[in-house]
């Protein structure tokens, strides 16, 4: 092979002509040189201007993947570039069978190591998109997603580099896998509550943000952690739940609520007049209905109760605000009972009726206090 540099040089020695190095000739040497620098040059050139290129589309409509990829080109490091230009290079080399291994396990090393590079930068690139967007409700499943995924990354990459240069990692494997199942046993709570929270994340039965009940604690959720979550709850304390026991409990999920279903019962007194019954269902109709932001729903007359007519009535109203719901229920009580006095149906009381016998009459009646019980025998 000549090359065209030394070719313009027709008075060199013939020795400097047939200088080897690594059993090569010097013009296959200086070729590999030129294509190494000019590798360098075209990779390095390219990766600016395409990020450049896509600062500039980011600019004009800001969009996630614009985002993405410029922050991952940006994480492209020369000393990756360099290898991946000597890599090239060196195949106008004449090399033996050990050199050339020893590139390509160089060149496969650099480019495992830029893609993980690369991955573990979007991952956390697509993170902060939440931290600091202000989506509160994806920020916990995004920082749990995104570890995961980060360490199963740089596994699989340690054990395709070991793998790459020629290390046996099926010993490596197996005896990993015994010692997560012994790691597995000692630590099952721990990493029952890292899949639960993986769980949350996923199916999402709520949210950072959200107004949950779990059994006696209201509270709105604060943080979901990897093992933990917490709650503030309704008297200001701060109420931290186990993953894994909260997924096992159930979950009120007031946030969600799109209206709210409200049923009362109505106690009228015995005694009231068959027309005053008749007509209890057709005012509560409107004084329900008469609500913009109320559905009614029913009202009947459901049970003869031990001392009241009791009258059941439903309606929903359209807003999950507990406040704006307690309001507008109040306003419907008042004006139940102001109608009620305007039509005089009363309201039932709690009373009991105890029936005496002739004899306790009479004695009553004579203020006595009837025979006294006979002294005990001894």
């Amino acid at each position: 092979m000549t090359f065209p540099l030394l070719a313009q040089f027709p008075n060199l020695p013939n020795n400097l002509r047939q200088l080897s190095i690594f059993h090569t000739r010097s013009e296959d040497l200086a070729l590999a040189v030129m294509v190494t620098i000019l590798a360098t040059v075209v990779m390095y050139s390219a990766r600016a201007y395409v990020v450049r290129r896509v600062e500039r589309l980011d600019k004009r409509r800001p969009a996630r993947i614009d985002h993405l990829a410029t922050t991952m080109l940006s994480r492209t490091y020369v000393i990756f570039i360099v290898a991946f230009a000597l890599y090239f290079g060196s195949t106008f080399l004449d090399l033996t069978r050990r050199q050339e291994l020893f590139v390509n396990r160089i060149g496969l090393a650099a480019l495992l190591l830029q893609l993980a590079i690369w991955g573990d930068t979007g991952l956390r690139a697509w993170r902060d998109q939440y931290r600091f967007g202000g989506d509160g409700g994806r920020l916990a499943s995004s920082s749990v997603l995104c570890f995961i995924s980060r360490l199963v990354l740089w596994v699989i990459l340690t054990l395709m580099l070991l793998d790459n240069f020629g290390i046996n990692i099926t010993t490596l494997v197996a005896s990993l896998g015994v010692g997560g199942v012994a790691v597995a046993l000692a630590t099952q709570n721990i990493l029952g509550d890292l899949f639960a929270s993986l769980s949350i994340m996923l199916d999402k039965p709520f949210e950072v943000g959200d107004f949950i009940i779990v059994g006696e604690v209201l509270g709105a959720v604060e943080h979901i952690g990897l093992k933990t979550t917490r709650v503030r709850g309704l008297g200001g304390e701060q109420v931290v739940f186990s993953n894994g026991d909260l997924l096992k409990s159930r979950i009120h999920n007031h946030k969600r609520m799109q209206t709210r279903r409200v049923a009362f019962i109505l106690r009228i007194a015995y005694g009231t007049p068959q027309e005053q019954l008749c007509r209890i269902p057709r005012l509560i109709r409107e004084i329900v209905t008469s609500r913009s932001n109320v559905d009614f729903e029913r009202a009947h007359f459901m049970l003869w109760g031990e001392w009241s007519l009791d009258f059941e009535v439903v309606y929903h109203f359209r807003s999950p605000d507990y406040i704006l719901h307690m309001d507008a229920q109040q306003d419907i009580f008042l004006e139940i009972y102001r109608r009620f006095e305007q039509e005089g149906i009363q309201f039932a009381h709690p009373m009991s009726i105890v029936r005496l016998a002739e004899q306790d009459r009479a004695t009553l009646a004579q203020g006595g206090h009837g025979p006294r019980p006979a002294a005990p025998l001894h």
